[in-house]
């Protein structure tokens, strides 16, 4: 039958992340990162993403999508936002008065952090106030992953 992914498992998998447009978002593999112009230099394309499955370590979608499936096999998993990186929330974006900050200069997409390593956006610069975004940027975004199972390694699996 071969071993099937469950969690608690180690598995490796190769991937394509895509928004429901179909615009790919990130991709372990390096003709697509290329092809899409999300290429990174100095990443380790060709060797999967490795991860234990149900341990936090990924998504909630991508750990369910991947349960169940085997060495080689490929599948489409759609991830709605509460499964990927949560909804947009209103509470996670507000104002603050630019001289409860540090001096310096502002800019509309430049990410900031304190003391705490809570990242936020910088959303909004006014002449007294900047507008911050706490929420992750894939917030309230539904997600599309295709997936395919590289390896599994785990202790207890039906091909033993």
């Amino acid at each position: 039958m071969g071993k099937v992914v469950k969690n608690g498992d180690k598995i490796t998998v190769d991937y394509v992340g895509k928004f429901t447009d179909g615009k790919v978002f990130d991709t372990s593999i390096e003709s697509v990162a290329k092809e899409a112009g999300k290429y990174m230099e100095g990443r380790n394309y060709g060797s999967g993403l490795s991860f234990e499955v149900g341990a936090g370590q990924m998504i909630k979608g991508f750990d369910k999508g991947v349960v169940g499936m085997k060495v080689g096999e490929t599948k489409t998993v759609e991830i709605p936002a509460i499964e990927a990186y949560g909804e947009r929330r209103d509470d996670l974006v507000f104002e603050v008065e630019k001289s409860k900050l540090p001096a310096g200069e502002y800019k509309e997409g430049m990410m900031l952090s304190d003391q705490m390593g809570n990242a936020f956006k910088v959303a909004k610069v006014t002449d007294d106030k900047i507008t911050l975004d706490a929420n992750h940027d894939m917030a309230g975004k539904d997600l599309v992953f295709d997936i395919t199972v590289l390896s599994i390694d785990s202790e207890d699996n039906d091909d033993k």
